[in-house]
């Protein structure tokens, strides 16, 4: 398995899904939801995308958790955004302290998750790709769901992209409430720069994994 990174735990979008109710706050992410509404329920590129981003501006991050639906627990089968702080940071070489994440194993102290942000940009892509395809269904909404486990995941070109994302997360680091991403939200959340290394930079992150693939 992949560096293991201990820390907290207190497909292309088809721009699919209506506004819908948050959790804590009744509303979705005002930056995330102005992206997906631009792409007018129609499928677009990838630079399509990033191009909006550059257009609208890199989100805070707090922005991003304060207006999102969200819960003091890991929403599993959906990406989640949350800030933390390792337990045993000074022991890592880096760790990214605003990750976005896919649970895949839950454990009684917290849970193991892929970690999109150590990946350069085209090769998340390729890995959400991968990650659709565990789609309970096609709707691209509230309801849709990935059913990932560790060991479905880790074979094939799935299993060498996610090798570099995979880390463990201990119940109690958390520094925020975990935010959802909901499936029609994956693409636009995918794609934003807004990793928090620290330790190192991100090009120094990326280059790292790009070997352990």
């Amino acid at each position: 398995m992949a560096k293991i990174e201990t820390g907290p735990f207190t497909t292309l979008s088809e721009g699919m899904g209506s506004k819908l109710s948050s959790l804590s706050e009744g509303k979705k992410s005002a930056y995330i939801q102005s992206v997906v509404d631009a792409a007018g329920g129609r499928p677009r590129s990838t630079e399509w995308y990033r191009e909006k981003i550059k257009e609208f501006g890199t989100p805070k991050s707090q922005q991003l958790i304060r207006d999102g639906k969200k819960q003091a627990r890991p929403f599993y089968g959906l990406l989640n955004m949350f800030f933390y702080a390792p337990k045993h940071a000074k022991k890592l070489p880096y760790y990214d302290t605003f990750p976005l994440v896919l649970p895949i194993e839950k454990y009684s102290d917290g849970f193991l998750g892929i970690n999109m942000h150590y990946l350069p940009i085209p090769l998340r892509i390729k890995l959400l790709d991968q990650l659709v395809d565990y789609s309970n269904n096609t709707k691209f909404d509230v309801t849709t769901k990935l059913i990932v486990t560790y060991k479905k995941l880790n074979k094939g070109l799935t299993g060498k992209l996610m090798k570099p994302t995979i880390h463990r997360y201990l119940a109690g680091y958390t520094k925020s409430q975990f935010r959802r991403i909901d499936a029609d939200e994956f693409t636009v959340a995918t794609l934003l720069p807004v990793a928090r290394f620290k330790k190192a930079t991100t090009a120094e992150v990326w280059k790292e994994s790009r070997s352990m693939i």
